[in-house]
Protein backbone atom coordinates (compact mmCIF):
# COMPACT_ATOMS: atom_id res chain seq x y z
CA UNK A 1 0.00 0.00 0.00
CA UNK A 2 1.11 3.36 -0.98
CA UNK A 3 1.51 6.01 1.08
CA UNK A 4 -0.62 8.87 0.13
CA UNK A 5 1.24 11.95 0.20
CA UNK A 6 -0.53 14.41 3.07
CA UNK A 7 -0.23 18.44 2.10
CA UNK A 8 -0.69 20.32 4.85
CA UNK A 9 -2.63 23.57 4.46
CA UNK A 10 -1.26 26.55 5.95
CA UNK A 11 -3.78 28.79 7.70
CA UNK A 12 -3.20 32.37 7.68
CA UNK A 13 -2.24 33.88 11.13
CA UNK A 14 -3.84 36.93 12.71
CA UNK A 15 -0.97 38.87 14.93
CA UNK A 16 -2.48 41.14 17.61
CA UNK A 17 -0.32 43.58 18.70
CA UNK A 18 -0.92 46.86 20.98
CA UNK A 19 -1.76 50.04 19.41
CA UNK A 20 0.76 52.57 20.04
CA UNK A 21 -0.01 56.19 21.03
CA UNK A 22 -1.17 57.99 24.24
CA UNK A 23 -4.23 55.89 25.53
CA UNK A 24 -3.53 52.98 22.54
CA UNK A 25 -7.24 53.09 20.94
CA UNK A 26 -7.98 52.05 17.57
CA UNK A 27 -10.80 53.73 16.80
CA UNK A 28 -11.33 51.83 13.53
CA UNK A 29 -11.55 48.53 15.26
CA UNK A 30 -14.11 49.55 17.20
CA UNK A 31 -16.79 51.13 14.17
CA UNK A 32 -15.64 47.68 12.85
CA UNK A 33 -17.49 45.73 15.65
CA UNK A 34 -19.91 48.60 16.43
CA UNK A 35 -23.05 45.90 15.33
CA UNK A 36 -21.50 44.15 18.31
CA UNK A 37 -21.62 47.00 20.66
CA UNK A 38 -25.32 47.26 19.68
CA UNK A 39 -25.80 43.33 20.53
CA UNK A 40 -24.35 43.54 23.97
CA UNK A 41 -26.42 46.87 25.15
CA UNK A 42 -29.70 45.52 23.92
CA UNK A 43 -28.88 42.07 25.88
CA UNK A 44 -27.90 44.59 29.10
CA UNK A 45 -31.24 46.24 28.71
CA UNK A 46 -33.52 42.82 28.31
CA UNK A 47 -31.56 40.78 31.33
CA UNK A 48 -32.39 43.58 33.39
CA UNK A 49 -35.94 43.32 33.08
CA UNK A 50 -36.04 39.71 32.30
CA UNK A 51 -38.91 37.90 34.90
CA UNK A 52 -39.88 41.52 36.35
CA UNK A 53 -43.47 41.78 37.45
CA UNK A 54 -43.12 45.52 37.09
CA UNK A 55 -40.64 45.42 34.33
CA UNK A 56 -39.47 48.62 33.09
CA UNK A 57 -41.30 50.33 35.49
CA UNK A 58 -38.58 49.88 37.90
CA UNK A 59 -36.70 52.32 35.87
CA UNK A 60 -39.83 54.86 37.14
CA UNK A 61 -40.68 54.00 40.69
CA UNK A 62 -36.61 54.06 42.26
CA UNK A 63 -35.79 57.63 41.39
CA UNK A 64 -39.46 58.67 42.60
CA UNK A 65 -39.20 56.55 45.99
CA UNK A 66 -36.09 58.51 46.54
CA UNK A 67 -37.40 61.91 45.56
CA UNK A 68 -40.20 61.75 48.38
CA UNK A 69 -37.22 60.66 50.92
CA UNK A 70 -35.47 63.35 50.67
CA UNK A 71 -38.13 65.89 49.58
CA UNK A 72 -39.41 65.13 53.16
CA UNK A 73 -36.08 64.81 55.08
CA UNK A 74 -34.40 67.38 53.57
CA UNK A 75 -37.15 69.60 52.37
CA UNK A 76 -39.62 69.74 55.68
CA UNK A 77 -37.39 68.53 58.15
CA UNK A 78 -34.50 69.94 57.44
CA UNK A 79 -36.27 73.08 55.98
CA UNK A 80 -33.48 73.54 53.66
CA UNK A 81 -33.56 76.06 50.73
CA UNK A 82 -34.47 75.68 47.04
CA UNK A 83 -34.65 78.89 45.76
CA UNK A 84 -38.03 79.12 45.13
CA UNK A 85 -38.39 76.53 42.93
CA UNK A 86 -40.32 73.38 43.99
CA UNK A 87 -38.12 70.71 46.53
CA UNK A 88 -39.54 67.83 44.75
CA UNK A 89 -38.46 69.25 41.28
CA UNK A 90 -35.49 70.57 42.22
CA UNK A 91 -34.69 67.01 43.67
CA UNK A 92 -35.42 65.04 40.86
CA UNK A 93 -33.00 67.49 38.98
CA UNK A 94 -30.53 66.11 40.45
CA UNK A 95 -31.19 62.71 40.62
CA UNK A 96 -31.35 62.22 36.86
CA UNK A 97 -27.58 62.63 36.44
CA UNK A 98 -26.95 60.59 39.66
CA UNK A 99 -29.18 57.47 38.59
CA UNK A 100 -27.63 57.70 35.43
CA UNK A 101 -23.95 57.58 36.76
CA UNK A 102 -24.36 54.76 39.47
CA UNK A 103 -26.50 52.54 37.34
CA UNK A 104 -23.68 53.01 34.56
CA UNK A 105 -21.23 52.35 37.61
CA UNK A 106 -22.85 49.73 38.52
CA UNK A 107 -23.23 47.97 35.43
CA UNK A 108 -19.70 48.56 34.08
CA UNK A 109 -18.13 47.41 37.07
CA UNK A 110 -19.77 43.66 36.87
CA UNK A 111 -19.57 44.11 33.01
CA UNK A 112 -16.08 42.29 32.14
CA UNK A 113 -16.87 39.20 34.82
CA UNK A 114 -20.24 38.74 33.74
CA UNK A 115 -18.94 38.76 29.99
CA UNK A 116 -16.04 36.02 31.22
CA UNK A 117 -17.67 33.15 28.26
CA UNK A 118 -16.96 35.94 25.54
CA UNK A 119 -13.72 37.22 26.92
CA UNK A 120 -12.19 33.61 27.17
CA UNK A 121 -13.41 32.35 24.12
CA UNK A 122 -13.98 35.30 21.37
CA UNK A 123 -11.36 38.19 20.25
CA UNK A 124 -13.29 41.52 19.78
CA UNK A 125 -12.00 45.32 21.88
CA UNK A 126 -12.30 44.84 25.01
CA UNK A 127 -13.50 48.34 25.69
CA UNK A 128 -16.74 47.23 23.96
CA UNK A 129 -18.50 45.35 27.23
CA UNK A 130 -18.20 48.28 29.44
CA UNK A 131 -18.69 51.05 27.04
CA UNK A 132 -22.35 49.03 26.24
CA UNK A 133 -22.58 48.37 29.87
CA UNK A 134 -22.25 52.12 30.69
CA UNK A 135 -24.36 53.48 27.35
CA UNK A 136 -27.54 51.24 28.07
CA UNK A 137 -28.39 53.19 31.32
CA UNK A 138 -29.48 55.71 29.15
CA UNK A 139 -33.17 53.71 28.48
CA UNK A 140 -33.86 54.55 32.25
CA UNK A 141 -32.59 57.99 32.01
CA UNK A 142 -35.53 58.61 29.12
CA UNK A 143 -37.88 57.07 31.36
CA UNK A 144 -36.51 59.94 34.47
CA UNK A 145 -36.61 62.57 31.84
CA UNK A 146 -40.57 62.27 30.74
CA UNK A 147 -41.25 61.93 34.80
CA UNK A 148 -39.19 65.12 35.20
CA UNK A 149 -41.39 66.61 32.13
CA UNK A 150 -44.60 65.84 34.10
CA UNK A 151 -43.54 66.96 37.52
CA UNK A 152 -42.78 70.23 36.00
CA UNK A 153 -46.03 70.43 34.19
CA UNK A 154 -47.73 69.79 37.70
CA UNK A 155 -45.38 72.09 39.66
CA UNK A 156 -46.23 74.34 36.70
CA UNK A 157 -42.21 75.12 36.05
CA UNK A 158 -41.57 77.30 33.04
CA UNK A 159 -39.79 75.48 30.26
CA UNK A 160 -36.81 77.21 28.70
CA UNK A 161 -34.80 76.86 26.12
CA UNK A 162 -31.70 75.83 29.01
CA UNK A 163 -32.77 72.44 28.46
CA UNK A 164 -31.24 71.86 25.34
CA UNK A 165 -28.03 71.97 26.75
CA UNK A 166 -28.82 69.04 29.15
CA UNK A 167 -27.19 66.35 26.10
CA UNK A 168 -23.97 68.90 26.87
CA UNK A 169 -24.28 67.35 31.04
CA UNK A 170 -25.51 63.96 30.35
CA UNK A 171 -22.04 63.35 27.89
CA UNK A 172 -20.13 64.48 31.04
CA UNK A 173 -21.92 62.52 33.17
CA UNK A 174 -21.54 59.08 30.96
CA UNK A 175 -17.66 60.42 30.28
CA UNK A 176 -17.81 60.33 34.39
CA UNK A 177 -18.77 56.78 34.57
CA UNK A 178 -17.34 55.15 31.45
CA UNK A 179 -13.86 56.96 33.07
CA UNK A 180 -14.46 55.54 36.78
CA UNK A 181 -16.12 52.18 35.32
CA UNK A 182 -13.34 51.18 33.18
CA UNK A 183 -10.76 51.60 36.55
CA UNK A 184 -13.14 49.44 38.20
CA UNK A 185 -14.14 46.82 35.99
CA UNK A 186 -10.66 46.24 35.25
CA UNK A 187 -9.86 45.77 38.98
CA UNK A 188 -12.86 43.71 39.50
CA UNK A 189 -11.54 41.14 37.46
CA UNK A 190 -8.47 40.99 39.45
CA UNK A 191 -9.71 41.54 42.65
CA UNK A 192 -13.78 40.43 43.06
CA UNK A 193 -14.25 42.61 46.31
CA UNK A 194 -14.74 45.80 44.09
CA UNK A 195 -18.00 44.42 43.38
CA UNK A 196 -18.66 44.83 47.11
CA UNK A 197 -17.70 47.56 47.58
CA UNK A 198 -19.08 49.73 44.59
CA UNK A 199 -22.82 49.49 45.81
CA UNK A 200 -21.44 50.72 49.36
CA UNK A 201 -19.69 53.71 48.01
CA UNK A 202 -22.83 54.89 45.35
CA UNK A 203 -25.13 54.63 48.00
CA UNK A 204 -22.52 56.88 50.30
CA UNK A 205 -21.68 59.16 47.23
CA UNK A 206 -26.09 59.83 46.60
CA UNK A 207 -25.78 61.49 50.43
CA UNK A 208 -22.46 63.27 49.48
CA UNK A 209 -23.23 65.01 46.43
CA UNK A 210 -25.55 67.90 45.87
CA UNK A 211 -28.67 65.48 44.56
CA UNK A 212 -31.34 66.25 47.97
CA UNK A 213 -29.87 69.76 48.30
CA UNK A 214 -27.93 72.42 46.60
CA UNK A 215 -24.25 72.80 46.77
CA UNK A 216 -25.28 76.12 47.67
CA UNK A 217 -25.04 75.06 51.48
CA UNK A 218 -21.50 74.02 51.12
CA UNK A 219 -19.18 77.20 52.16
CA UNK A 220 -17.81 79.11 50.28
CA UNK A 221 -14.17 77.97 50.79
CA UNK A 222 -14.99 74.41 50.62
CA UNK A 223 -16.67 74.91 47.24
CA UNK A 224 -13.97 74.19 45.33
CA UNK A 225 -12.71 71.39 47.12
CA UNK A 226 -16.16 70.10 47.09
CA UNK A 227 -15.87 70.11 43.46
CA UNK A 228 -13.71 67.73 43.58
CA UNK A 229 -16.76 65.02 42.92
CA UNK A 230 -16.98 64.85 39.52
CA UNK A 231 -20.76 64.60 39.41
CA UNK A 232 -21.09 67.57 41.44
CA UNK A 233 -20.53 70.55 38.00
CA UNK A 234 -22.64 67.60 36.18
CA UNK A 235 -25.55 67.90 38.91
CA UNK A 236 -25.44 71.70 39.22
CA UNK A 237 -25.62 71.34 35.55
CA UNK A 238 -29.06 70.17 35.30
CA UNK A 239 -30.02 71.82 37.81
CA UNK A 240 -29.43 75.18 35.88
CA UNK A 241 -30.43 73.68 32.40
CA UNK A 242 -33.74 72.71 34.01
CA UNK A 243 -34.54 75.16 36.79
CA UNK A 244 -33.20 78.59 35.03
CA UNK A 245 -30.58 81.06 36.50
CA UNK A 246 -31.46 80.94 40.25
CA UNK A 247 -29.12 77.68 40.26
CA UNK A 248 -26.89 79.33 37.65
CA UNK A 249 -23.86 77.10 39.17
CA UNK A 250 -20.23 77.69 40.08
CA UNK A 251 -18.51 78.01 37.08
CA UNK A 252 -14.86 77.32 38.93
CA UNK A 253 -16.08 73.94 40.36
CA UNK A 254 -17.70 72.86 36.56
CA UNK A 255 -14.37 73.34 35.44
CA UNK A 256 -12.96 71.29 37.84
CA UNK A 257 -14.99 68.87 37.83
CA UNK A 258 -14.51 68.76 33.79
CA UNK A 259 -10.52 68.41 34.90
CA UNK A 260 -11.21 65.34 37.18
CA UNK A 261 -13.05 63.79 34.57
CA UNK A 262 -11.16 63.79 31.45
CA UNK A 263 -8.28 62.43 34.04
CA UNK A 264 -10.37 59.45 34.92
CA UNK A 265 -11.55 59.14 31.72
CA UNK A 266 -7.67 59.42 29.89
CA UNK A 267 -5.75 56.87 32.48
CA UNK A 268 -9.18 54.22 32.95
CA UNK A 269 -8.35 53.99 29.44
CA UNK A 270 -4.78 53.90 29.83
CA UNK A 271 -4.91 51.23 32.54
CA UNK A 272 -7.67 49.12 30.92
CA UNK A 273 -5.50 48.95 27.80
CA UNK A 274 -2.30 48.01 29.86
CA UNK A 275 -4.39 45.31 31.83
CA UNK A 276 -6.34 43.66 28.79
CA UNK A 277 -4.46 41.38 27.80
CA UNK A 278 -4.42 39.43 31.48
CA UNK A 279 -8.21 39.52 31.50
CA UNK A 280 -8.75 36.08 29.52
CA UNK A 281 -5.97 34.39 31.85
CA UNK A 282 -7.59 35.47 35.15
CA UNK A 283 -11.17 35.58 34.00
Amino acid sequence: MSNQAITAQTVPLRIIRPRKGLIGVDFKELWRYRELFVFLAWRDILVRYKQTVLGIAWAALQPIFTMVVFTVVFGRLAKLPSNGAPYAVMTFAGLLPWEFFSNAMSRSTNSLVGSAHLISKVYFPRLIIPASSTICGGVDFLISFILLLGLMVWYQVSFRFLLFLLPVFLMIAFLASFGIGLWLGALNVKYRDIGYIVPFLMRAGLYISPVGFMSDVVPEKWRLLYSLNPMVGVIDGFRWCILGDQFKPYWPGIWVSLVIILILLISGICFFKSTEKTFADII
